[in-house]
């Protein structure tokens, strides 16, 4: 069933300033862009590169004054969702090159701090069903609180308060499965039912694909329970949540507004 996302955010800069949007849904292989239209204000310079991984597009803008942005489109999501539960592990020796950056630690997600945590709670199990008990530790001992956290919380101080919001449940899941030999990475994403509704992030996590003698691929976890993978779509990923944000500022930006409605178009 397509996907129907409105998105809109505003904002005022007082002098030129450098900015990179990344919001839309990437064109990949397990989602179809159905439509889309882009609204952007008028800015001295925009630029569209591709995002990491290849995944979606971030564009540059320079812009100064009042600033707006207006998305919507319809998408279509194909994606295989297995029993996360039943997937083994791949050895750190056969995992892909380009998974291997997502082991380590990144601004946000400090795995080498939670290695002792991790293997005294989870190390009876591996794979799939390790990152299933993570989630669910994660959901019995945290409280989605909007406001708990800011742009500078990390994965340890989420930890320690026990509560946050999707990207603070993202990177918490994200530094367990690093801690794990588990490679992990942010995603940021439009999902129905997202509650309140907002962007909304969730992990992914690489491990054998029962369909490729030796292979692996990527799953998508969302820690917070809202976002049903068969219906998220993918905007960006990144090591956590600095590289992927829907709004990076290279300087002073006055944040006025924003609004998200995705749903199932009927």
């Amino acid at each position: 069933m397509p996907i129907d996302i409105n998105a809109r955010f505003a904002f005022h800069l007082d002098q030129p300033t450098d900015l990179l949007l990344q919001f839309e849904a990437a064109a990949i292989p397990e989602q179809r862009i159905l439509s889309s239209d882009t609204q952007l204000s008028d800015a001295m310079h925009i630029a569209r590169v591709p995002a990491q991984d290849a995944i979606g597009e971030r564009i540059w803008v320079r812009a100064e004054g009042d600033y707006s942005v207006q998305y919507t489109a319809q998408v279509e999501v194909d994606r295989i969702s297995p029993d996360l539960g039943s997937l083994d592990r791949l050895d750190p020796h056969d995992l892909p090159g380009e998974t291997v950056e997502y082991l380590f630690d990144s601004r946000y997600c400090q795995a080498d701090r939670m290695q002792s945590f991790v293997a005294d709670r989870f190390g009876g199990l591996e794979g799939g069903a390790k990152v299933v008990a993570m989630c669910q530790w994660i959901a019995d001992n945290f409280t989605y609180t909007p406001g708990a956290s800011n742009a500078t919380t990390t994965a340890l101080d989420s930890f320690v308060e026990r509560r946050g919001i999707c990207r603070d449940y993202a990177h918490v899941l994200i530094t367990f499965a690093r801690a794990s030999t588990i490679p992990a990475r942010y995603v940021s994403c439009y999902a129905p039912g997202v509650e309140p509704p907002d962007f909304h992030a969730v992990a992914e996590v690489f491990l054998k694909d029962p369909t490729i003698e030796g292979g692996g691929a990527w799953y998508i976890v969302d820690a917070t329970g809202m976002a049903d993978p068969a219906k998220t779509v993918k905007i960006g990923i990144g090591r956590d949540a600095a590289d992927v944000s829907f709004l990076t500022s290279f300087g002073m930006n006055d944040f006025q507004s924003s609004s998200v409605e995705v749903s199932e178009s009927n």
